[in-house]
C-alpha cells in the first residue's frame, strides 16, 4: 500500500469516526496516529466527553473487533487476560481468554485499577502477548489500546507508573465540543426516533495491518532525524525538567511522525510533522521539578518552549523517494 491509499483511508476513517462523534478532528487525528505507529493512546478526559464512542467508533471504522474493560479496584489480572476454566464435558481444563483479546481495547479509568492489575495490562502492550499460568498467547494483530483516565477524581486511584505511561506514544485529550457541536448533541437527542449516526467499516482486518505497515517506508532525511535528536535531549538539561524523555520516546517521536506524513500523503517526513507529534508524544513522559509543579508549569509548555528553541531544518525533497523507493535525483 502506497501513502496516497493510506491518506485516502486515514480520511475516509476520520470522517467515518467524526459523524458518530462530536470531536476535535486534530485530536482524532491524533488518535489515528497511534494507531499508524503500531503505538497505543492515553486519553485524559473528564466523563461524558465520548471516550468510549470514539474508540468503538474507530474500530467499527478500521473493521477490527473491540473489547471494553472497565478498570475498578477489585479488578484481577485473570479478569483482564482470561483464565483456565473446568470444563465438565472433557474433563480437563480450557482456558476461557480475556477481554484483552480484541484487536482495539478500551481500558476504561485505567488508573482506578490496582497495579497488579495495571501490569497485567503492560506486558500485552509492550510484547503483544499475555502469560497465563505459565503459558504465553500471542495477542490479536493488529493490538491496539486506548486508555482513559479521569483528571478531576483522584481519590481512590493508583497513579500510572512512569514505565507504563511510556507504553503510550502518544496522551491526548477529548475536550469538549465547541458549541456548535454541543448543540449537534442536543440536536441528535432531540430527535429522539431518528438513528444516530454511526461509522460503518472502511477496511478490514487485512487493510487494517497494511495501513500500519505503510509508515516504515516513509523516508526521513538524516537533518531531520538530528532535528528529532536534539528536541528529545533538550527535555533532559532543561531546568523545569527533573527527568527528561527516554531514548524510547526519540523511537517513538520518529515513528508518529512518519505516520502523520503518511496519513498526509507525503513518502518523506517534514520539520512540520515532528512538530505537530512532538507535544502528544514526548509531555507525558516528562517529569517536572517541584519547583515547576508549584509554578503550574504545563509539561506541553515545556515541550512547545523546546520547538521554539531547536532550529529547524531545511528539507532537501528531491533526495526522498518516490513511490517507486527512488528518489527524484537519481
Amino acid at each position: 500500500m502506497d501513502v496516497d491509499t493510506v491518506s485516502d483511508r486515514s480520511t475516509a476513517i476520520l470522517d467515518e469516526v467524526s459523524r458518530a462523534v462530536i470531536a476535535d478532528k486534530d485530536v482524532l487525528r491524533t488518535v489515528l496516529t497511534g494507531f499508524l505507529s503500531r503505538g497505543h493512546v492515553l486519553l485524559e478526559d473528564v466523563p461524558g466527553t465520548g471516550k468510549t464512542l470514539t474508540a468503538n467508533s474507530l474500530a467499527t471504522a478500521l473493521g477490527l473487533s473491540f473489547s471494553r474493560i472497565q478498570f475498578t479496584p477489585d479488578l484481577l489480572p485473570a479478569d483482564v487476560t482470561g483464565t483456565h476454566i473446568f470444563n465438565e464435558k472433557t474433563r480437563e481444563f480450557e482456558f476461557q481468554p480475556g477481554p484483552v483479546f480484541a484487536n482495539v481495547v478500551l481500558a476504561d479509568e485505567i488508573n482506578r485499577a490496582s497495579p497488579k492489575t495495571q501490569s497485567a495490562l503492560l506486558e500485552a502492550m509492550a510484547e503483544g502477548q499475555v502469560t497465563v499460568d505459565g503459558e504465553t498467547r500471542p495477542l490479536p494483530d493488529p493490538f491496539f489500546v486506548i486508555a482513559t483516565q479521569n483528571p478531576v477524581e483522584q481519590e481512590g486511584t493508583f497513579p500510572l507508573p512512569e514505565a507504563q505511561k511510556d507504553r503510550f506514544i502518544v496522551k491526548s485529550s477529548l475536550g469538549y465540543p465547541d458549541e456548535e457541536g454541543e448543540m449537534e448533541i442536543l440536536n441528535r437527542r432531540a430527535e429522539r426516533t431518528t438513528r444516530t449516526p454511526e461509522a460503518t467499516a472502511v477496511t478490514d482486518e487485512r487493510e487494517a495491518r497494511d495501513v500500519q505497515s505503510t509508515p516504515e517506508s516513509v523516508h526521513v532525511e538524516r537533518s531531520v532525524r538530528r532535528y528529532i535528536t536534539q528536541i528529545c535531549r533538550a527535555t533532559r538539561t532543561d531546568s523545569r525538567v527533573n527527568t527528561g524523555v527516554s531514548p524510547r520516546a526519540t523511537q517513538r517521536l520518529f515513528e508518529a511522525s512518519r505516520s502523520m506524513a503518511a496519513m498526509n500523503g507525503r513518502s518523506y517526513v517534514t520539520p512540520e510533522d515532528v512538530k505537530r507529534m512532538a507535544r502528544p508524544v514526548l509531555a507525558h513522559r516528562l517529569q517536572l521539578t517541584a519547583d515547576a509543579r508549584v509554578g503550574n508549569v504545563e509539561k506541553r509548555t515545556v515541550v512547545a518552549d523546546i520547538l521554539d528553541e531547536t532550529d529547524v531544518p531545511s528539507v532537501n525533497t528531491a533526495d526522498a523517494p518516490d513511490r517507486s523507493g527512488r528518489t527524484a535525483s537519481r
